[in-house]
């Protein structure tokens, strides 16, 4: 029997201009824990964890961000989104326009972005 390549975890890298920064919003806004970091007092790269999801944050020089570009869009698959929800809703991570709403592709969900424009999206099927 021949053996298959198995997928099991994705750890995405989000671009941000501040490792610092992005920390203190995923750990003390988002809940997030810190997993590593390349450096404790000045990190260029960072890890985040919260139940079963991991996102890393890696340092983008200023120029980059000189030219607006689209930014990365993470969709998580989330259990209780409405407790989620009213989590977030206490951290003040919403923008004006932030609903928990059903949508036409079958989900329940609601996004926002994170202080480096990447967008977060939390949903559920229904």
């Amino acid at each position: 029997m021949e053996t298959k390549g198995y997928l099991h975890q994705i750890h995405p890298v989000l671009p941000v201009k501040d490792v610092l920064e992005a920390l203190d919003f995923y750990v003390n806004r988002l809940g997030f824990k810190i997993g590593f970091a390349d450096d404790s007092k000045k990190p260029t790269y960072a890890g985040v964890l919260r139940d079963g999801i991991e996102i890393h944050l890696q340092w983008h020089d200023a120029v980059e961000w000189e030219v607006e570009i689209d930014r990365p869009m993470l969709r998580i698959v989330t259990q209780n989104i409405q407790e989620l929800y009213d989590e977030y809703a206490e951290k003040d991570v919403f923008h004006a326009h932030t609903l928990l709403r059903e949508t036409a592709w079958g989900t329940k969900e609601f996004a926002f972005y994170d202080p480096f424009k990447n967008g977060l999206t939390f949903y559920r099927d229904l």
